[in-house]
């Protein structure tokens, strides 16, 4: 059944977007990122526009994101203090990221500038997490668990305050510089920034992982919501018919997602993330460097 998209301006099967929402809402669930390094590729896959998958796919995330938030708060793995204060830098980062990205699609650059940002990402977070991952899981298996690394000078920072649910003392600073980077990747790239977050979170922070992938969420709900707002009201690129559909399949497969999640290892999640991190990179790079099969193409202009 196909269903016109009218921001979009192309006819796309129903059933395939209520599916790729099913799908990031299981990864938000089960990994505590937003889906969006997945869903706005797959986007760019089925036709859609990347400014409308940009800003259309940080609408989805803030869905998938509360189902998946209301399924850890029953669990009581969610520090709301730590959330706030990375939202408080995610909403900053979200507003420099906007005019990054409006600023790139005056000059006509910004579907190339997105898929580079991709690539690059995922292609550094996921090597990395994949390594760590790795060794973390064989040394658990050796006996005992594996020693998470602490950082001295995030400890060292002034403006410390006491994060209980996180058994952590540190500056608020830290927490704010990750949580504006991740506004930014939000902003440009469409993405729940879980893929940088959830790293920082725990090699950066040293936040337990039984609390990181709830609060993760948490703070996702409020920055995808501001950039998705910023983008409504500066673009007019958020398509709500897209939306919609994603936002039924999101809801839904989050709390599939939760619940898949707490049968694996935390290691085991860091793995199995990093491949498909990897996977989506590896897919976009390649669309990167193959010759296209039409080379050549007509584009209409619209009259201003």
């Amino acid at each position: 059944m196909n269903i016109y998209l009218p921001i979009a301006e192309i006819s796309v099967n129903a059933f395939l977007l209520l599916g790729l929402g099913g799908i990031v809402g299981i990864l938000s669930g089960m990994f505590g990122v937003g889906g969006g390094f997945l869903l706005t590729p797959l986007l760019f896959f089925i036709g859609v526009p990347p400014a409308v998958a940009v800003a259309t796919g940080a609408n989805q995330i803030v869905a998938s994101s509360v189902s998946g938030v209301l399924a850890h708060l029953r669990r009581k793995s969610v520090d709301l203090k730590m959330g706030v204060v990375l939202q408080i830098g995610g909403v900053i980062g979200a507003a420099a990221g906007v005019a990054i990205f409006n600023y790139l699609k005056s000059l006509g650059q910004v579907d190339l500038f997105v898929t580079l940002c991709y690539v690059g990402f995922l292609g550094i977070v996921g090597g990395l997490m994949f390594i760590e991952s790795v060794n973390a899981l064989r040394k658990s298996r050796r006996g005992g668990p594996p020693k998470r690394k602490q950082r001295n000078w995030v400890h060292k920072m002034p403006l410390k305050t006491r994060f209980r649910t996180s058994q952590l003392y540190i500056s608020v600073i830290p927490p704010i510089a990750v949580g504006c980077l991740v506004g930014v990747l939000t902003a440009v790239m469409g993405v729940g920034g879980g893929f940088i977050m959830v790293p920082a979170m725990i090699y950066v922070l040293g936040i337990p992982t039984k609390v990181v992938i709830g609060t993760s969420l948490f703070q996702i709900i409020t920055v995808t919501g501001a950039t998705t707002m910023m983008h409504a009201v500066t673009n007019q690129t958020v398509d709500i018919v897209l939306a919609v559909l994603l936002l039924v399949g999101g809801v839904i497969g989050a709390q599939f997602g939760s619940f898949l999640g707490s049968f694996l290892k935390a290691e085991q999640l860091r793995i199995l993330l990093a491949l498909i991190v990897l996977a989506v990179c590896g897919k976009l790079a390649l669309d990167l460097l193959l010759p296209p099969s039409e080379p050549f193409s007509i584009a209409q202009t619209r009259a201003s």
